[in-house]
């Protein structure tokens, strides 16, 4: 009850013109903002920290809260229909989305991930208040041999379910580790694969990868086959979920903020981990499994609605705990000890206008998010009626454009175009991209965790095995790896059954 009344005089602070001003701006900017690939909600939150310092501090991160939604609604846009996305957490989005799209299913598309967005953020932020103490509570108790379990999960998982066979799910995985490992030992300060260049000390970062294979990859292909195909607009479709669609979302809705809330409020990557183990989910349990990798709304449903919702749990180790698990939450951090406040288990005392305010203007902002993009959701699918040549030339400029701005040097739009042809040859074999992406994203976090629990336990391998939820992660995974095997054995037993009941049946005939 505590918490409801504190809920209902944030909406109090929430509501008032300005506040109501502040997140329509914050929502507004995010959307556009997360449109062009490689500028994502924590440069956007960096760039727009000098700017409200003459704010309050309410107004100020109720506009944060408003861009960081609206960045991650945006990078799930582009990452629909042109298979560039705006940041890592829309990965996953580009998968089912893109074929949809081509498919002249673009506006079904981005309406499905716009209504997720809208159900994870909403039960991600009622989860937020009802949730938050105990979640900190678990968040503390989480280790170095856990975090590394739930990484090694994510890889299995994803290139388990992905790509032609696990081969090449595997090799995929194995690039994405390589150009991880590009940059200076966190541990020891020695370089790896810098080839003595000290700009790449700091390791390629994700939004470049990203980019790399997904759009310059992906225009590189379309330019090596257009002379094949005449390259003519790909029609946009009708522009709302039809009964058949709303029937295969509404429960992928439902069950990404499940996955989505808990993984964002504990420091294990972020949006990313549970948008892939949301698309492993609804593939595993849809009864359209074979549409998978063609156009399947429930890919695009379930990894949105989860990735919304990490978004609040990520709010909550920030505020309850001080633990940014984010690029975007670590900005917020520093903002707000330019406003001289520190977040941490007295923050709700000593400050709870603020943060009941925030928590309150995170309901406003899904819910304008909601009215401004599902309206907006054929304009955007439109985009596709650029004739390709065109379409791409574009692709390859924001491209270029976005991945500049990620450090201001001229090297890295060679690592873009680099890792474009790396995309391109991906293609070409039938490699999968997202395992390569996730193995960059997760790669060094899970090469930190791993020498993390070595260390505590002397060198020991049973210091990866050392807790129960690490042994039960472990116990999943080894599900998943063994399940082929299962399959065919229980596939040969029910064959062997049906054999002898039907020799039965001829003897007793």
């Amino acid at each position: 009850m505590d918490s409801l009344n504190s809920l209902i005089d944030g909406f109090g602070t929430a509501l008032t013109p300005m506040n109501l001003l502040w997140a329509a701006i914050g929502v507004l900017l995010g959307t556009a903002i997360g449109v062009l690939p490689g500028i994502g909600p924590a440069m956007a939150v960096a760039l727009l920290l000098p700017v409200t310092y003459g704010l309050d501090p309410t107004g100020a991160f109720i506009m944060f809260a408003g861009i960081y939604y609206g960045a991650m609604f945006g990078g799930s846009t582009t990452s629909i229909l042109l298979n560039t996305p705006g940041e890592s957490a829309a990965v996953v989005a580009a998968i089912e989305g893109n074929p949809m799209a081509k498919a002249g299913r673009g506006a079904q598309a981005l309406a499905a991930a716009a209504i997720g967005h809208f159900a994870g953020g909403m039960i991600g932020t009622i989860l937020l208040v009802v949730l938050a103490p105990t979640v900190a509570s678990l968040a503390i108790g989480i280790g170095a041999p856990d975090y590394f379990a739930i990484m090694v999960l994510a890889f299995i998982a994803v290139t388990s379910v992905l790509g032609a066979s696990r081969i090449r799910g595997i090799a995929s995985l194995l690039i994405g580790l390589t150009i991880g490992l590009v940059g200076l030992d966190q541990m020891t300060g020695q370089q790896r694969l810098t080839f003595g260049s000290l700009q790449l000390a700091d390791g390629v970062d994700v939004v470049i990868v990203a980019v790399g294979l997904f759009a310059i990859g992906e225009a590189l292909w379309v330019a090596a086959h257009l002379r094949r195909s005449t390259g003519k607009p790909i029609p946009v479709g009708r522009p709302w979920l039809g009964r058949t669609d709303l029937k295969r979302t509404w429960k992928p809705w439902l069950r990404g903020p499940v996955i989505g809330f808990p993984f964002g409020a504990i420091p294990a990557g972020g949006a990313e981990i549970p948008t892939f183990l949301s698309y492993v989910t609804e593939k595993r349990l849809s009864k359209h499994r074979d549409q998978f990798g063609k156009g399947a709304i429930e890919g695009v449903a379930g990894p949105e609605a989860a990735a919304s919702a990490s978004a609040a749990g990520t709010l909550v180790s920030m505020l309850t705990l001080g633990l940014p698990t984010t690029a975007v939450a670590a900005v917020m951090l520093a903002a707000f000890q330019q406003y001289g406040i520190q977040p941490g288990p007295l923050l709700f005392e000593r400050e709870p206008e603020l943060v009941w305010g925030l928590i309150a203007s995170l309901f406003v902002g899904m819910v304008l998010l909601l009215a401004l993009n599902l309206p907006l959701a054929p304009v955007w699918a439109k985009l596709l009626r650029i004739p390709r040549p065109y379409l791409y030339a574009g692709i390859l400029f924001f491209a270029a454009v976005g991945a500049y701005a990620v450090g201001g040097e001229s090297l890295d739009l060679v690592i873009l175009l680099v890792i474009g042809l790396i995309g391109f040859g991906m293609r070409r074999y039938g490699l999968p991209v997202l395992p390569a992406v996730i193995g960059v994203i997760l790669g060094p976090a899970a090469e930190q965790q791993l020498r993390r629990a070595l260390q505590i336990s002397d060198g020991s391998v049973s210091g990866l095995v050392n807790t129960p939820f690490s042994v039960t992660v472990y116990v999943i995974v080894a599900l998943i790896v063994a399940w082929p095997v299962i399959g065919r054995l229980i596939a040969r037993l029910r064959g062997g059954r049906k054999t002898a009941e039907e020799s039965r049946t001829v003897r007793g005939g």
